[in-house]
């Protein structure tokens, strides 16, 4: 069994890890368009929203519902290819053991 203190280095290795890959995450770009390219979302590796493009197309049928159902859809994949990612990236970190994102 491992003293207290080799348990103590251990979690403040992997406390510098986790510091290092959320630092990483900022950094990181997933990008993904719906509607055939009209709207195009950027989020960093932590899902939050960086940049959204709309081409002027989409404004030109007026269908509110349309776009804003064309706007959830590129930002709901961005989101979700970057939160994979974020996982796979922790888990790196954390051996698997299931631990929350704090950030």
């Amino acid at each position: 069994m491992k003293s207290f203190g080799d348990l103590v280095k251990q979690a403040q290795k992997m406390q510098k890890q986790m510091t290092e890959v959320q630092a990483a995450l900022d950094d990181e770009r997933f990008e993904s368009s719906a509607g055939g390219g009209l709207v195009t979302a950027i989020v960093d590796g932590r899902q939050r929203l960086k940049e959204l493009r709309i081409k002027p197309e989409a404004l030109k049928e007026k269908d509110v519902t349309l776009l804003e159902d064309v706007l959830m859809t590129a930002i709901g994949e961005a989101q979700r290819q970057s939160e994979v990612h974020m996982k796979e990236a922790l888990g790196k970190v954390t051996g698997g053991m299931g631990m929350p994102f704090f950030g």
